[in-house]
């Protein structure tokens, strides 16, 4: 009886290691298609369509290890640069705070390129255009060129690693006539501060739009951070004149670029994550609440208000999505993800764009701000 019983422990040890091997290996599969995605360095050519990572010599995230841009080239001679985002610092003791303020290394950007507005979806009207995507990991809305020396090392040299990965690429774009530049959440941040610059680096687009998605953080000190901080380049820091990044970066745009530029900014109403970064400036800590999201709610308002003031011609979505039955806010960022959902009077952020591109500026959701 004991030798039954025996065998019969180890049989059911075998059938667990069995299934603890087995689920062990389609987690590890899983991650590879997500989190752990990476794709094929760019070696030579490029293939039309395929995605590459692309290694740029002198680059590096804030943690000091490797940055590489992605790549993908279309049929079309159209071009998206396009923003990942991923937090901010803003203070030497952010800078110091490294990943509990934003994302210190290239862990888990590469599948994002795949989704929303990158995918191969069918009804993308941007899916055969090449894509330049600049990834984040230096916490300076990509916008640095310095280091910043305290208990270690912190690399915020964004600008340097966008202005090195563009100007690597550009010989496989040529000279595009088309030009969207976007990006979410810190990307979206950067997306104002760098369409001037990315605009002269393709100087054969006349067809340009830019869209910043959820970008809202009002912040006394952004002069003195892109100065002192980040060291950012002059021509972008001088911009930064008000608690407003995105509205003095927006306005100065069309100040110097004129209608030349379409112009458009989206949000969810009361975005659940900028309103916890809003809260940390505010108070020293990050909290969500049904109080910040109608303190954030109130902010945009005045923002779009300032926006349609200075831009009189932009283009604005306000969108609801995911929303908290008690809170009330909302998901936070949408073109990497929802792009293609028909959140505000049947139009989908891709439409909102495509339409814009094609000369076509609308506004939707507006309403949402009056509740």
């Amino acid at each position: 009886m004991e030798k039954k019983n025996m065998k019969k422990a180890k049989k059911i040890l075998l059938v667990l290691a069995c299934v603890i091997v087995v689920l062990a290996l389609g987690a590890f599969v899983l991650l590879k298609m997500t989190f752990l995605k990476s794709f094929p360095k760019l070696k030579g050519e490029p293939e039309i369509g395929k995605w590459y990572e692309v290694a740029v010599e002198g680059t590096q995230s804030s943690d000091g290890s490797e940055w590489h841009g992605i790549f993908k080239k279309g049929t079309e001679n159209k071009v998206v640069v396009y923003f990942f985002g991923g937090g901010v610092s803003i203070t030497p003791e952010t800078s110091e705070g490294g990943n509990k303020f934003y994302a210190t290394s290239m862990t888990a950007q590469d599948f994002v390129a795949q989704g929303g507005i990158g995918s191969n979806a069918e009804n993308n009207p941007f899916k055969d255009w090449s894509f330049l995507v600049v990834p984040y990991a230096t916490g300076d809305f990509h916008s640095g060129t310095g280091v910043y020396d305290g208990k270690k090392a912190v690399y915020h040299t964004g600008y340097s690693n966008y202005a090195a990965f563009v100007e690597q690429i550009k010989p496989y774009v040529r000279e595009p006539d088309t030009l969207l530049v976007t990006g979410f959440s810190a990307g979206g941040f950067a997306t104002s501060l760098l369409t001037d610059d990315v605009i002269d680096r393709f100087p054969s687009a006349k067809n340009i739009t830019v869209c910043v998605d959820s970008s809202l953080l009002l912040y006394d000190g952004w002069h003195e951070t892109a100065v002192n901080l980040w060291q950012s380049p002059k021509e972008i820091s001088d911009r930064l004149v008000t608690d407003n990044l995105v509205l003095d970066s927006l306005t100065a745009l069309h100040e110097k670029r004129g209608d030349s530029v379409k112009i458009l900014f989206d949000c969810s109403y009361r975005d659940d994550t900028l309103q916890q970064y809003q809260a940390y400036i505010r108070t020293g800590t990050m909290t969500k609440d049904k109080e910040n999201g109608d303190l954030f709610q109130k902010d945009l308002a005045e923002m779009v208000k300032g926006l349609q003031k200075n831009i009189p011609g932009i283009g604005i979505y306000i969108w609801n999505h995911a929303e908290d039955a008690e809170t009330h806010n909302t998901q936070h960022t949408i073109i990497s993800s929802n792009v293609f959902d028909k959140l505000e009077d049947g139009v989908s952020v891709a439409d909102w764009i495509c339409a814009a591109v094609n000369g076509d500026v609308q506004s939707h959701g507006l309403a949402l701000l009056e509740r």
